[in-house]
């Protein structure tokens, strides 16, 4: 006979959370956010851990290398969406890692015979406006000479004019030897007021560039999340299919953290998955599994090996997997289910696995929420999505910007990998929709405002740091009518009102 579960499942708008005693000190600009991403040992630190606790989903409408910069400035991680080729996902990642590094390689170079339109097409593939004229045009050629926008004005020179007429050539440049310090860069940059820093080896051969950009980057992002490189940190979505070509490229790249992106994780691929890069990497290669929502769930993908644990079916905003198939879990009660796992398990062990809650975040404080009920970090997609960050187009649909977005289980993304089990390299029947979300601006203002809300809200509880939160919270579940009553009610709102009343 078929298992009932004796209580509905809840969604995170059904709790609100009571205030606790603070003290002076629990202040916002007090509290910490920094939560660990894969699994740790009692007594030992993580190998990974963000300075806030907000992911990016494994999605193409929300996560690429442009979101990944974006989001690891303010001290999260970006899951880059595996529904590409290898290759692509790939050269993803690596546009990441170089992007910041204090010593960065350089990924915009040409010979001195080629032209000011190969510049111009450079540049609109990297995005970089600093390129490094090499003897073969590679990133560790003899260096010639550097280009940059003031080396060259379109409107008043030939696209064919060569490189070598407008470059600023190796003699007049300032530039430094490849064992230079990162201090020392920065300082000879101060110091001859340059925008970039070319560091060479003693043939001639360019090693790296320092920019004066990453400098004030650094700066401005206090938060922001770096390797031991100073290289940003990002995450890569894998699938269970071709997992032994994706993985070794992806960790060739630079990947710091990789996640199975599946619908549905309490399955024999993703612990075979899983065994593969035990067989091959040990521990030095990082990846979650998921999603589940439940105990038994959380404990298959832990015995299986899983850095840490995705937890959610059927709660994003454009997945219908509910809809279409009946499988999945109102995301709170899955979500503490899965939670108490985790503290068992850790009491069993000494192994602490993170659980990353994945979908049913609709206002900012249901972040707080699922903090609070046991998450350790939160993937979120629609809000990603809203963002200039983003890689989808803003439209304007009747006078109002929005912003593409589509699940990895509709037919325009194609993700057969993530959804389809026949093995026919095709969709059977949708998971996922197509749809708009509201513009919302950049990534570093709403990401400021939503985790201005949580660390207030944290205050209110008592807590400085999101273990301490988890500890001293206080959840209630609310009736249909309280939630009616937590927004304006009873009142006429000023902006819906008649017009002309003041």
């Amino acid at each position: 006979m078929a298992y009932f579960y004796d209580e509905p499942s809840h969604t995170f708008s059904e709790y609100l959370l009571i205030p606790g005693y603070s003290s002076s000190e629990c202040i916002p600009a007090n509290v910490n956010l920094e939560t660990p991403v894969v699994k740790f040992k009692k007594g030992k630190e993580p190998a990974i851990k963000m300075n806030i606790p907000l992911v990016s989903a494994i999605m193409q409408a929300v996560s690429d290398d442009t979101m990944a910069i974006a989001l690891a400035r303010e001290g999260g991680i970006s899951f880059i969406y595996g529904s590409q080729s290898i290759d692509s996902e790939a050269a993803m990642v690596s546009r990441v890692k170089n992007y910041k590094a204090g010593f960065v390689v350089s990924d915009s170079n040409v010979r001195p015979d080629q032209t000011l339109q190969d510049i111009l097409d450079l540049k609109e593939k990297t995005g970089h406006s600093t390129v490094a004229v090499t003897d073969d045009g590679g990133p560790n050629g003899r260096l010639l000479g550097v280009v940059t926008g003031r080396d060259y004005r379109i409107s008043r020179m030939s696209p064919d004019l060569k490189v070598s007429e407008f470059m600023t050539p190796f003699e007049k440049l300032i530039y430094a030897g490849k064992d230079t310090t990162l201090k020392e860069a920065n300082n000879i940059i101060w110091d001859h007021k340059l925008n970039s820093l070319p560091l060479v080896d003693e043939d001639g051969r360019l090693a790296y560039f320092v920019f004066r950009k990453d400098y004030h980057s650094h700066k401005e992002n206090r938060l922001e999340l770096l390797d031991a490189s100073k290289r940003y940190i990002v995450g890569a979505g894998i699938n269970t299919r071709d997992y032994a070509e994706r993985i070794p490229a992806l960790v060739e790249a630079g990947a710091d953290v990789l996640c199975i992106d599946s619908s549905e994780g309490f399955s024999e691929w993703q612990k075979l998955t899983l065994a593969w890069a035990r067989e091959h990497y040990g521990d030095q290669v990082k990846i979650g599994a998921g999603n589940v929502v439940d105990r038994e769930g959380f404990l298959f993908l832990a015995e299986a090996g899983a850095d840490f644990v995705k937890v959610g079916i059927g709660g994003g905003s454009i997945c219908i997997t509910r809809e279409q198939k009946g499988i999945g879990r109102g995301q709170a009660t899955a979500l503490i289910e899965v939670a108490k796992a985790r503290d068992e398990y850790y009491e069993r062990t000494g192994i602490y696995i993170p659980v990353c809650s994945d979908g049913g975040i609709v206002y900012d404080y249901h972040v707080t929420l699922a903090l609070a009920m046991g998450a350790d970090f939160i993937m979120l997609g629609r809000y990603f999505s809203r963002f200039d960050e983003s890689p989808t187009r803003r439209v304007n649909i009747n006078g109002t910007y929005m912003k593409e977005y589509w699940g990895e289980g509709s037919n325009r993304a194609r993700n057969w990998q993530r959804y389809d089990m026949g093995g026919d390299n095709k969709l059977s029947f949708e998971e996922g929709v197509d749809s708009y979300v509201p513009y919302a601006g950049s990534l570093k203002d709403n990401v400021g405002l939503t985790l201005s809300k949580v660390r207030h809200t944290m205050c209110n509880c008592g807590a400085m740091t999101i273990p301490e939160l988890q500890q001293k919270a206080k959840i209630t579940l609310v009736s249909a009518t309280s939630i009616v009553e937590g927004g304006a009610h009873d009142v006429v709102l000023k902006d819906s009102a008649t017009p002309g009343i003041k």
